[in-house]
């Protein structure tokens, strides 16, 4: 899947692209609004961005969590090239660390994706900051022809790049699970 990005001052406008898109067979996980005017966004039930994860969150969890199991595998090596797993105690203490490490680094890295942008979302930071906003979908190669003749109806968005997206199990998993809580 290839992700479009849309630039609009015009959330009205960003409600009929949704509904177009709904129209022409795009799910609802597959487009999203990403604004700093997330009460208006709601008040025309967009689907916008949550808050969380307009933050680098998972991202930089993912980087700290490599980091660590790097860490605690240098670790383990050093141990065992010191000879350490040799005494009464053995691996236990060298594993303990190891998990530790692991753990911390992890940690450490959640809490600095709380505190930075999206690692995607960093270039519109002063587009969003200037009060515009941004629309992202997700499609599949099939469906770009429908994208660009519901967007060419559309003269105030502006193309602002494309990027990788979400893969195409994700956004189908996440449509199955959306049908399923509608109907409970």
């Amino acid at each position: 899947m290839l992700r479009h990005y849309y630039i609009s001052d015009d959330l009205d406008d960003l409600k009929t692209l949704e509904e177009q898109l709904a129209n022409n067979g795009f799910v609802t996980p597959q487009f999203h609004v990403l604004t700093e005017q997330d009460a208006e966004c709601e008040k025309r039930h967009l689907h916008a961005i949550e808050p969380v994860l307009k933050k680098d969150v998972v991202h930089s969890t993912q980087i700290g969590a490599i980091t660590g199991v790097t860490v605690a595998s240098l670790l383990m090596i050093f141990a065992w090239l010191m000879g350490w797993h040799e005494s009464q105690l053995g691996w236990v203490p060298m594993i303990f660390v190891a998990l530790a490490t692991i753990g911390f680094c992890t940690w450490e890295g959640c809490l600095i994706g709380i505190q930075l942008p999206h690692y995607q979302f960093k270039r519109f930071q002063k587009t969003l900051a200037a009060g515009l906003h941004v629309f992202f979908v997700d499609v599949d190669p099939e469906q770009e022809q429908a994208l660009d003749k519901i967007v060419a109806t559309h003269p105030r968005l502006k193309l602002a790049g494309t990027d990788e997206a979400a893969p195409a199990w994700v956004v189908k998993g996440q449509d199955k699970f959306m049908k399923v809580a509608r109907s409970i």
